[in-house]
């Protein structure tokens, strides 16, 4: 399964060409990965996916330049790895019929109060699977362009 987010674009998103500039492409990503985030909180008093995260990487494949224009871009993000102490994240940035962007983010989850990287919980994982998509991402690493 897949997340999607509905990215709006800012007049502040662009370089002296009129396109999203590349740098901002990573704050994108990081408002999809947060938009997920707070969606796969189960509630109900359940700690997981609470306190904090922090990015070890970044892997961006840039494909096409996006203009900017008023219409948000859309943003699917889903789970390509799932470790003892961190995920890695999938995305493309795409219109229905254009791809601008591929990207993998690894994640590790982050306790503030103890100033420590964490493990992922037996529930965090079990939420995380079901946004599993292995063959995907195989798929897409076949077929990749770097620009």
């Amino acid at each position: 399964m897949r997340h999607l987010y509905s990215c709006p674009l800012r007049w502040s998103d662009m370089d002296a060409f009129g396109h999203v500039n590349n740098a901002v492409f990573v704050r994108y990503l990081e408002e999809a990965r947060i938009d997920f985030m707070r969606r796969l909180a189960p509630g109900g008093g359940s700690p997981s996916f609470t306190g904090g995260s922090v990015v070890a990487r970044h892997e961006i494949d840039y494909v096409r330049p996006l203009v900017h224009r008023h219409a948000p871009v859309t943003i699917e993000l889903w789970v390509t790895k799932i470790g003892a102490a961190s995920m890695t994240v999938g995305y493309e940035v795409k219109d229905e019929d254009t791809l601008y962007l591929r990207a993998s983010t690894v994640v590790v989850p982050f306790n503030f109060a103890e100033d420590r990287l964490r493990r992922l919980t037996a529930e965090e994982k079990a939420i995380l699977k079901e946004y599993l998509d292995d063959a995907a991402q195989q798929s897409r690493q076949e077929g990749s362009v770097a620009v």
